[in-house]
């Protein structure tokens, strides 16, 4: 990678990104998922001093479905990750493949002032980060 070429999160992140509030069901997150490619859910804050939340995909599959329980009697916060690694707009991306590396992540909600702002992910950081320092 280039080192003059600094591409940044903000770059490379979704802006459209889905929320949903931790009572809700299961079955109501799915179908409120407009950016299914995103695979998660951003989860709001119950107030000023919580913490957003992710519901993703893989989670929704492993403690509902593998489970054999009915997604209209689990609510988002039973199966939710929270609190969550956020990152910065302005991040490097190497340095943002790093902390997905050493905390395992797949994807992560952009905060910005305490705001989610964005979502990024692996596929993210390399088809739209690493491809720009290619082309």
């Amino acid at each position: 990678m280039n080192e003059e070429q600094i591409i940044r999160v903000r770059d490379v992140m979704k802006s459209n990104f889905d929320t949903v509030d931790g009572m809700t069901t299961i079955t109501e997150a799915i179908k409120c998922m407009k950016h299914q490619d995103n695979k998660s859910l951003i989860v709001k804050k119950r107030h000023p001093d919580d913490e957003h939340g992710v519901l993703l995909i893989s989670d929704i599959a492993r403690k509902v479905l593998g489970e054999g329980r009915s997604p209209d009697r689990v609510n988002v916060y039973e199966v939710m990750a929270k609190p969550v690694i956020t990152v910065h707009p302005d991040m490097n991306i190497r340095y943002c493949a790093q902390l997905f590396e050493r905390f395992e992540l797949s994807r992560a909600p952009v905060v910005k002032r305490g705001e989610v702002v964005g979502i990024v992910s692996l596929t993210d950081l390399v088809l739209k980060g690493l491809c720009k320092t290619i082309q």
